[in-house]
């Protein structure tokens, strides 16, 4: 139940991310550095999901 919790919490963290990137890319000049950043965000959070929905299958509970 607590992984299921956490494989959730990450996903909404990345479409958040998604979302913060898109505004940036929209707002900021081509100087600002903060799309990157939340690239690097969304990138780090989708190897955790990964790593999450492996252990999950690994250890039986998720499959």
């Amino acid at each position: 139940m607590w992984l299921q919790l956490l494989i959730a919490a990450v996903f909404i963290a990345m479409v958040v991310s998604l979302a913060m990137g898109a505004g940036f890319l929209l707002r900021d000049g081509s100087s600002s550095r903060r799309l990157l950043v939340s690239l690097k965000w969304r990138i780090g959070l989708a190897c955790l999901l990964m790593t999450l929905i492996i252990f999950g299958f690994w250890s039986g509970r998720l499959g």
